[in-house]
C-alpha cells in the first residue's frame, strides 16, 4: 500500500517537482502559491499553501523554511522569499471565507483516537483525523493549546493570536481539545484504552532542558533555558542579573539570549553573551536568527566550552572556559575535543543553559510496553511512527528530538494516516510512503540568462523599538513588496509543454523563448521542464496552439477577459477603455492597487496580466469583440521585464499586427495603443486613460 503524505490517499506526483516542494515536510505546493500571489490572486494563494496546512498562520510566522535551501533562484542570486510570501497570503485572506478547505463528506467512524499533546505534531494528526471523520481528543497539560508554541517560542516571534487563529481552525474541524490534563498525573495510557479510545498518539514534545554535569549548576543565579522562556511567555517573574550568560550555540538559546535582552525596564539593560561549543561558521543555529541576536547587541563567544560556573556566597559570578578545537570525531559523532591550559573566564551574574532538549517520559509504565532508544526518545518504525504497543504511535519531537514546527507537522500528518490504517483493519507493514522526484538544478547555460533580481528584504521593528517590549520584530510584507517578491519565482516546472500531435515543428518557439529552451526532437518541438522559465512567450507565438502553459494558461487569460465585460452596463455615455497591465511593473510600487487604480474613471478597466508577452493577438481582439471602443496595453521598458528585453519586446510586433487588422476591418487601428511604463513613472496611467477616453470619444463606439 502505498501512501502519499500530503494527501491521504494519492500517489505521488509522477512528474518531477520542483525542490522548494520536495524539500517541504509537507510539500506545499510552493510554486502554486508564490504564482498565484505574482498573478494578484491572493485568495487562491492563500487556498494553496493551506490546504496540507492546518497551521498555516503559524507557520507563516515561525517556519524554519526548507524550501528556500532548495531553491533554484538560489543558483542565480537568492533564494525566493517563499515564507514571508506565505505569511503574506495569510495575512491578505479574508478569514469571514472560512479558516480552510471544507470538511470532506465522509462516513463518521466509531473508533475514537486520543492524542496525548496539542504542539503542531499532535493538532496536525488531530486536524487530518477528524476530517476523516474520526472523533479525536487531543489533551493537553497546558492551560491552553500550542504546546511550545505558546510556551517556548518568544512573542516577538510569534504573537499568540497568531496561534489562537490556527486553533480556532482546528476546532471547527470538529476536533475536542481538554486543557489542563497531565497525563501520567490525572490519568494513564490505560485509563484511555478504559475510556474506549482505540488508538493513541503520543505528542508531548521535548519540553524539558537538559543540565550540564559541571560545578556551579546550584548555585543562585543557574537558570535552564526551556523554564526561563516558559516564566517569560506564561508572564511569570523572572529573575535576571545584569550581565546574563547564555550557554547554547541553538535556536532556543538565540530565543533565551534575544528574550533576556528584553528584559526589565530602562536604566536596567541586560548585557546578554552567547557561550557555545561551535565556531560561528558552525553555530546550529538559524543564520537569520544570529544575525538579527547581534544586532540587538548580543555578544558571541564561539568555540568555548563551559567548563565550570563560578560562584562567590552562593551566587554565580561567572564562568570558567575552555576553548573547543572540535565538536564532532572524525565519524561526525558528537565528541568536542579542547584545547589544554586554554581556560579564560567570563563574568556574568546569570547563567541560562540552552543546550538541548529532552522529553518528560515519566507518565510511561512498564505495563505499557514502549521501548525508548538510547536517546531517552520513544522507539517507533520510522515508516508507520507505530510503537512497540499495539494501537499506540507516537511523533514529533518526543521522538526526534528538538526539531522544526513543520517537521512535526510532517509527522503528525503521517501518524494520522498510519492510525487510520490500523484502525480500517490494514497491515501496518504494508504501509509505504511515496518518494517524490525532484527536478534538476538549472544548468549553467539557464543560469546566465536569468536576470539578476534582488531579493525583497523584509520590514523589521527598528532596533530601538525592541527594548523591554515583546513586539513582533518581523512585520511582513507590503503588496508591492510581495509581487515582487513572487515574480522572482522561476516557477520551476510550470512552464510550457508541446502537444507533439499538433506541432509543425516550425522553430518559432525556437527563434523566440529568451532562454533558449526549445528544441526539435524527433520531429516536433521539446522543451526541457528543467530550463524552462515559463515566460509564456512561446505559448502566445506558437501558430499552431500546440504549446500550452502548466500555469497561467491562455484559456485563464481568455475567462478574465470575458470576466471584465460581464457586468458592464448596457448603455454608458463614455467609451469602454480596457488596459492590459503588467503585474510585475504595475506593482512595483503600491500607488497602483492603493490609489492609482482607484484614480482611473468608471469606463476604463484595467486586467493585469502575469507579463504583458503572455497576451496573445486574439486576446486584444477579443476584447474588441467584446465590444471595447478602445484598448491599451500598459508594459514594463525592456531592462525592468523579469525576464529579458526579448520577452518585452514581443508585444511589439502583436499590437502592430492587430493594428493594421483593425484597419483592414474598418474599427481603425487608433484605437490600440501600447505604453511602455518605467514602475516608477506608473502614476501616468490615470492620465493615459482619460488621454485615450478622450481620443476614442471623438471617433465614436466600436463600430462591432
Amino acid at each position: 500500500m502505498n501512501r502519499d503524505e500530503n494527501t491521504p490517499g494519492i500517489s505521488p506526483m509522477e512528474e518531477m517537482s520542483p525542490p522548494c516542494q520536495v524539500a517541504c515536510p509537507l510539500h506545499t505546493d510552493v510554486r502554486g502559491y508564490v504564482a498565484a500571489i505574482a498573478r494578484g490572486d491572493f485568495e487562491a494563494a492563500y487556498a494553496i499553501a493551506r490546504e496540507p496546512n492546518p497551521l498555516i498562520y503559524v507557520c507563516s510566522h515561525v517556519c524554519a523554511h526548507p524550501c528556500e535551501e532548495e531553491c533554484r533562484r538560489g543558483q542565480v542570486d537568492e533564494p525566493v522569499a517563499i515564507a514571508a510570501l506565505k505569511r503574506f497570503a495569510a495575512e491578505r485572506h479574508d478569514l469571514s471565507l472560512g479558516h480552510g478547505p471544507p470538511k470532506p463528506n465522509v462516513e463518521p467512524k466509531e473508533q475514537k483516537v486520543a492524542i496525548i499533546g496539542a504542539g503542531p505534531a499532535g493538532l496536525t494528526a488531530a486536524y487530518d483525523l477528524a476530517r476523516m471523520g474520526y472523533p479525536v481528543t487531543v489533551f493537553e497539560a497546558l492551560p491552553e493549546p500550542g504546546g511550545m508554541l505558546r510556551v517556548g517560542l518568544p512573542k516577538y516571534r510569534l504573537p499568540r493570536e497568531i496561534i489562537d487563529v490556527d486553533i480556532k481552525g482546528i476546532l471547527e474541524a470538529d476536533v475536542e481539545i481538554k486543557t489542563n490534563v497531565c497525563i501520567g498525573r490525572d490519568m494513564t495510557l490505560s485509563d484511555l484504552k478504559e475510556q474506549g479510545y482505540e488508538a493513541i498518539f503520543i505528542a508531548i514534545g521535548a519540553q524539558q532542558s537538559r543540565a550540564l554535569r559541571i560545578e556551579g549548576m546550584d548555585l543562585d543565579g543557574v537558570l535552564l533555558g526551556v523554564d526561563f522562556l516558559r516564566d517569560v511567555n506564561q508572564g511569570r517573574a523572572v529573575k535576571l542579573g545584569r550581565r546574563v550568560l547564555v550557554i547554547g550555540g541553538g535556536n532556543v538559546a538565540v530565543d533565551v539570549a534575544r528574550s533576556a535582552v528584553r528584559q526589565g525596564r530602562p536604566g536596567s539593560e541586560k548585557e546578554v553573551h552567547m557561550i557555545c561549543l561551535e565556531s560561528r561558521e558552525e553555530m546550529p543555529a538559524h543564520e537569520w536568527e544570529i544575525i538579527e541576536a547581534q544586532r540587538e547587541g548580543i555578544i558571541l563567544h564561539p568555540s568555548l566550552g563551559p567548563k565550570r560556573i563560578l560562584g562567590r556566597d552562593g551566587k554565580v559570578v561567572g564562568l570558567e572556559t575552555i576553548v573547543c578545537s572540535s565538536v564532532f570525531d572524525s565519524e561526525g559523532r558528537f565528541n568536542p575535543t579542547f584545547v589544554p591550559d586554554s581556560e579564560s573566564v567570563i563574568e556574568g551574574d546569570t547563567i541560562i543553559l540552552a543546550i538541548g532538549q529532552a522529553s518528560d517520559l515519566s507518565f510511561l509504565r512498564p505495563e505499557d510496553g514502549i521501548e525508548l532508544t538510547r536517546r531517552r526518545t520513544i522507539k517507533v518504525d520510522p515508516q508507520t511512527l507505530a510503537t512497540t504497543a499495539p494501537g499506540i504511535f507516537a511523533g514529533g519531537e518526543v521522538t526526534t528530538g528538538p526539531g522544526s514546527v513543520v517537521g512535526s507537522m510532517a509527522l503528525g500528518r503521517r501518524a494520522a494516516i498510519s492510525i487510520d490504517t490500523y484502525l480500517r483493519g490494514e497491515d501496518l507493514t504494508g504501509l509505504q510512503f511515496g518518494e517524490w522526484r525532484e527536478l534538476d538544478d538549472l544548468p549553467p547555460k539557464t543560469v546566465e540568462r536569468i536576470k539578476p533580481l534582488a531579493r525583497e528584504p523584509m520590514p523589521m521593528l527598528p532596533l530601538e523599538e525592541r527594548a523591554f517590549n515583546y513586539e513582533e520584530v518581523e512585520l511582513g510584507y507590503t503588496l508591492a513588496m510581495a509581487m515582487r517578491a513572487a515574480h522572482r519565482c522561476l516557477t520551476c516546472g510550470g512552464g510550457a509543454y508541446v502537444d507533439t500531435g499538433k506541432c509543425a515543428a516550425c522553430l518559432t518557439c525556437v527563434r523566440v523563448c529568451p532562454y533558449d529552451v526549445p528544441i526539435i526532437k524527433e520531429g516536433a518541438a521539446f522543451i526541457d521542464p528543467t530550463e524552462c522559465q515559463a515566460c509564456g512567450v512561446c505559448a502566445s507565438e506558437c501558430p499552431a496552439k500546440a504549446i500550452t502553459m502548466k500555469l497561467y494558461s491562455e484559456d485563464q487569460l481568455y475567462q478574465e477577459i470575458d470576466a471584465l465585460f460581464a457586468d458592464a452596463p448596457a448603455e454608458n455615455p463614455e467609451p469602454l477603455i480596457v488596459g492590459f497591465c503588467c503585474l510585475y511593473c504595475a506593482y512595483a510600487a503600491d500607488e497602483w492597487a492603493e490609489s492609482v487604480r482607484a484614480q482611473l474613471p468608471p469606463n476604463v478597466r484595467t486586467l493585469d496580466v502575469v507579463c504583458t508577452s503572455r497576451i496573445d493577438i486574439q486576446h486584444l481582439l477579443r476584447a474588441f469583440e467584446l465590444g471595447a471602443d478602445g484598448v491599451f496595453v500598459a508594459g514594463c521598458v525592456g531592462d525592468e521585464c523579469r525576464h529579458t528585453e526579448k520577452a518585452a519586446n514581443r508585444i511589439q510586433g502583436k499590437v502592430q499586427f492587430v493594428k493594421e487588422v483593425l484597419d483592414q476591418v474598418g474599427i481603425g487601428s487608433e484605437r490600440l495603443s501600447l505604453y511602455d511604463i518605467p514602475s516608477a513613472e506608473w502614476g501616468t496611467v490615470p492620465r493615459i486613460a482619460q488621454e485615450m477616453t478622450e481620443r476614442i470619444r471623438a471617433l465614436g463606439p466600436n463600430p462591432l
